[in-house]
């Protein structure tokens, strides 16, 4: 049997210290030994025994492979910890929840695996852990985070600890950061999907002692999602169902209501997890709910990851968590429950960011840098965002409002060195890293070497912004083919390019997205002066409305933007057909008049573009025009048809 997983038996993986001397643990009530360990205190570094392929253990690796594996005794029981990534640096330590075991964590395991030194443990009673006996009183959460005392202890005796919890194990992380004798082991938290029962508790008693209408919505809201606690509290029926039907059909279960990819989870051990982690409810819940601790104050940087899909836990729940957690980092992502699974690479970037500002001495300084310049802060820090047409006008306000936002940035345009201007402005303005590509987007050969590039260089894009657009103006007798296929390229082939190149690399990682394809109000208000320019944005509009259809099941958003006048540069640059080049300046000149008097900004546009990511909106008119247009469309569609036949005043 290999010492590592995968690896040479001779290479000594698993058991470096073997013959280091005894290393009392702290408060876990575990010691280092060299050899074998024993349940009732002793913490083994020896290499045990993989199990066969695909019985739950790390021979199986459900996406561990090349974890190092050691277990901790403490309190009667053993616990199963893989280690990844050098021990020398920063140890984050990774919790799982219910009814999971430590494999849940595996794909974001491997993303941090090359910066910090990652540890993994199955919770008691989990995965290759053992249970305690009796099972009742012993998944109480002062034994937990004794279990927690002594993994860390053994892992890292001289530094303190960064903890991620997800669920159960965000509830567990919540009562390690507020006990006292914790105190100093733990250097950051990151939350998610799991509430302090302390602060629920608290939450709970306040809604009842003043309830209005509102609180009492709230309290029905959480009530209703809560009902798996009420079920797990009958004796016996949990552990049945889940060493049942439920057990077998959970994997399917949870692939079709979650998408979360398999991969090795669950584990086969599942059902005998979930029938022990029952406990956790039964031995924690009615007692913190009846008693919630006063003195629940965090004494680590909390960052807190919020799910705004989650079916159990409402976001409510949080409304007043900056009590316990001063400086607290909110994120918001839009997910469902299992994100280890279906949204490592975002969690991945802000579990960094977090433990990395941490350990440079400032943990809330990614975050608070930007806290009140944006709204938008909490959705989009951290994430990717790619703008077409960023050297200007409705471009270069959307690649501002996402770095003020605190989103990486990727601005392209044809004007390389506008392109680069606003990724210099970019950062000034808050964007961790922006960067300037400078590319046709009519070209379909070239898109694909960028989209190619940015994956290589800067990762899948989150979000995808197609803007880039030119304007032509003239009847449709006086336009020629060659413009027609000028506006065509940009306005409608350059979404296309974008949607199919970058759409193909977010829906292949598995993890959504958004795109946002900017049309405009001429997609559904014909002009006698913009046939071209509005069939490409009719086109636009429709092929947003498809790809909406077609992604939605991917978890990946589409919107369509649908600006009215807005004051950009588009009116200097728009051609005019059929005229001479004297009455082409006139008219541009005219037109540009006309939009600086209306004066309705870019940035409005900005912001909606991001409001309509945030709520994942479908159509999306801008200006009051746009709006008004956007309603005879659909309900007086005649009145557009007569406006349509109006000269406009050039």
């Amino acid at each position: 049997m290999s010492s590592e997983f995968g690896g040479d038996s001779g290479s000594g993986t698993f058991g470096e210290d073997r013959g280091s001397d005894e290393l009392r643990s702290g408060g876990g009530g575990g010691k280092l030994r060299s050899g074998g360990g024993k349940a009732g205190g002793d913490v083994s570094q020896e290499p045990r025994q993989a199990l066969p392929d695909g019985l739950g253990g790390l021979g199986g690796l459900g996406g561990l492979e090349g974890a190092r594996e050691r277990w901790v005794a403490t309190g009667g029981i053993e616990l199963c910890v893989a280690e990844l990534g050098d021990a020398a640096r920063p140890t984050v330590v990774l919790v799982h929840g219910y009814p999971d075991s430590k494999e849940v964590w595996s794909r974001v395991a491997r993303r941090l695996a090359d910066r910090f030194h990652v540890v993994l443990y199955d919770v008691r009673g989990c995965g290759r852990s053992t249970a305690p006996e009796p099972l009742r009183g012993g998944f109480t959460l002062e034994k937990l985070t004794d279990d927690f005392l002594a993994v860390a202890d053994a892992v890292s005796p001289d530094a303190p600890v960064h903890v991620v919890g997800h669920d159960w194990g965000s509830v567990q992380g919540w009562e390690f950061t507020t006990v006292r004798r914790t105190e100093g082991r733990i250097a950051s938290f990151t939350s998610m999907s799991g509430p302090s029962l302390d602060h629920f508790g608290h939450w709970i008693k306040k809604r009842m002692a003043r309830p209005s209408p509102r609180r009492v919505g709230q309290l029905l809201g959480q009530g209703a999602k809560s009902w798996y606690v009420y079920a797990l509290h009958t004796p016996r029926v949990p552990e049945a169902a889940w060493r049942g039907p439920l057990g077998k059909h959970w994997p399917a279960i949870l692939k079709r209501l979650e998408k979360a990819p398999g991969d090795g989870y669950p584990t086969p051990s599942l059902p005998t997890d979930a029938a022990h982690g029952a406990w956790l409810y039964r031995d924690n819940v009615r007692a913190r709910m009846r008693r919630p601790r006063a003195d629940a104050y965090a004494h680590a940087p909390v960052q807190l990851i919020v799910p705004t899909g989650d079916i159990f836990l409402s976001e409510r729940l949080y409304d007043e968590l900056e009590q316990w957690a001063p400086g607290l980092v909110r994120h918001t992502l839009p997910a469902k429950h299992w994100v280890p699974r279906t949204r490592p690479d975002q969690l991945a970037a802000w579990i960094s960011e977090f433990v990395t500002a941490r350990e440079e001495g400032d943990p809330t300084k990614s975050a608070a840098s930007k806290e009140g310049k944006s709204p938008y802060t909490a959705r989009f820090a951290g994430q990717l965002v790619l703008v077409t047409g960023a050297a200007s006008g409705i471009g270069r306000a959307t690649a501002f409002a996402f770095a003020e936002a605190g989103a990486r940035l990727v601005a392209v345009d044809r004007d390389a060195e506008g392109a680069a201007r606003t990724a210099e402005l970019a950062r000034l303005i808050g964007a961790p890293a922006a960067w300037a590509e400078a590319a046709d987007v009519g070209d379909e050969q070239a898109m694909e070497k960028l989209a190619d590039r940015v994956a290589a260089e800067y990762g899948v894009v989150d979000v995808l912004v197609n803007n880039a657009g030119i304007g032509l103006s003239g009847s449709f007798m006086s336009t020629s083919a060659e413009e027609w296929r000028k506006v065509l390229d940009v306005n409608l082939w350059g979404v296309i390019h974008g949607c199919r190149v970058f759409g193909k690399q977010m829906a292949d990682r598995g993890q959504g997205g958004h795109i946002v394809n900017t049309a405009s109000a001429a997609a559904y208000q014909p002009s006698k002066a913009l046939p071209a320019y509005s069939t490409s944005k009719a086109a636009v509009l429709m092929l947003s409305e498809c790809l909406r259809a077609e992604l939605a099941g991917q978890g990946i958003g589409v919107s369509a933007i649908c600006p009215g006048l807005v004051n950009t540069n588009i009116t200097a640059t728009t051609r005019f057909t059929g005229v001479s080049e004297d009455e082409q300046k006139r008219r541009q000149a005219k037109s540009s008049r006309l939009y600086g008097i209306r004066n309705y900004p870019p940035e409005k546009v900005a912001d909606a573009i991001l409001k309509a990511v945030v709520r994942n909106q479908a159509v999306v008119p801008v200006t009051p025009e746009a709006r008004g247009a956007h309603f005879l469309s659909r309900f007086a569609p005649k009145a557009l048809r007569a406006i349509a036949r109006i000269e406009p005043p050039l």
